[in-house]
């Protein structure tokens, strides 16, 4: 029997002209119809948000090599997953998804999960239902793989959104962007992190995971060793070239950190370019410490986040991200204050 997620459904049109539509892995040969289809949803990415989602000068080479990995699993630590929709014997769809590898302060009860990426996509000529066939075909091959939760990441305002809200999907993370950063001193009790700082880190971050369990246990499953993987992290993190961590407040009683680092590629798509975007996802102070009610204003986190952004415009970062669980409304409410706007979601299929 054919795997669950190769499936070839027939579709009627309005002129009563049966079209079949099929889905399937792709393969190698496909790697030139694919480097199409991601051209013309970056585009269409483009128009939702020009600094964040511009497309690279060398985005089609840059969409091959990256497909060419996938494909031939040269990263098997982050197993891909690439599928097509055709009907009438012409591409009219692509899923991408890929195994994420789980932070190591997190223990996920059920393994590591699969995850929907931004380039899932069909072509404006597609037959109705080819968007559900393709994210039925992709959450099979998930299942298949062994990684029974599911996530998906989309932009805030894309066309994906409503499809994954109406198969069960909800936004767990916010990924707020903003553009345009001046470099100033740091203010008031922030400075750099030092290794003297890193234990006050350790506990200011074992608050944040315990409001992180606090608002979904299931997405956020701490690991027991979490806070000795963490110091391990941070006392690494301190010797890395490519990042800035500050911190605020003795260090016997942190008040909080940030961390201003390069963005990820697996949270945004080969086609785009990533050298002028940064992200911060480490991000605690006490100021949101109630996920529901911010304190003092939030004068001491606007500070750590001034500091962050000082940071990426000495780098020449002019975009970053800021990772928020969507259901933190403290937090987001200080990034909103501060010219944040959501980009992009994760959301989860519990």
């Amino acid at each position: 029997m054919e795997n669950a997620w190769r499936h070839a459904p027939e579709l009627v049109t309005s002129h009563k002209t049966v079209v079949t539509l099929s889905t399937r892995p792709a393969t190698l040969s496909d790697i030139a119809q694919i480097v199409e289809l991601s051209m013309v949803d970056a585009q269409r990415r483009r128009a939702l948000n020009p600094t964040l989602w511009r497309v690279a000068a060398n985005a089609r080479e840059a969409v091959e090599s990256a497909t060419r990995a996938g494909l031939q699993r040269q990263n098997p630590a982050a197993r891909q997953f690439w599928l097509l929709a055709e009907a009438s014997g012409r591409s009219v769809g692509l899923a991408h998804a890929v195994v994420v590898p789980v932070p190591p302060i997190y223990n996920p009860p059920t393994g590591s999960p699969g995850l929907l990426l931004d380039d899932c996509m069909t072509t404006e000529d597609a037959p109705s239902g080819t968007a559900e066939a393709l994210l039925l075909a992709t959450e099979a091959a998930i299942r298949d793989a062994g990684a029974p939760p599911l996530l998906a990441s989309c932009p805030s305002d894309g066309r994906w959104r409503s499809l994954l809200q109406r198969h069960g999907y909800k936004p767990v993370t916010s990924y707020m962007a903003k553009t345009g950063f001046e470099g100033r001193g740091l203010r008031h009790a922030v400075r750099p992190a030092r290794p003297k700082d890193v234990p006050g880190i350790v506990a200011a971050s074992a608050a944040h995971r315990q409001t992180l369990a606090q608002l979904n246990s299931r997405f956020w499953n701490i690991h027991p060793d979490a806070d000795a993987r963490f110091d391990r992290w941070m006392r690494h993190s301190l010797t890395l070239t490519d990042r800035d961590m500050f911190v605020s407040g003795a260090p016997d009683a942190l008040h909080g950190y940030i961390i201003a680092q390069p963005i990820a590629p697996l949270l945004i798509p080969s086609a785009h370019d990533i050298n002028a975007i940064g992200v911060i996802d480490d991000f605690y102070d006490s100021d949101f410490a109630d996920a529901g009610q911010l304190a003092n204003v939030g004068s001491a986190a606007m500070d750590l986040l001034a500091a962050a952004e000082s940071a990426f415009a000495r780098r020449d970062v002019d975009t970053a991200l800021v990772v928020c669980p969507a259901a933190w409304d403290s937090k987001i409410s200080i990034l909103e204050q501060n010219g944040y706007q959501t980009a992009k979601l994760w959301m989860f299929k519990g």
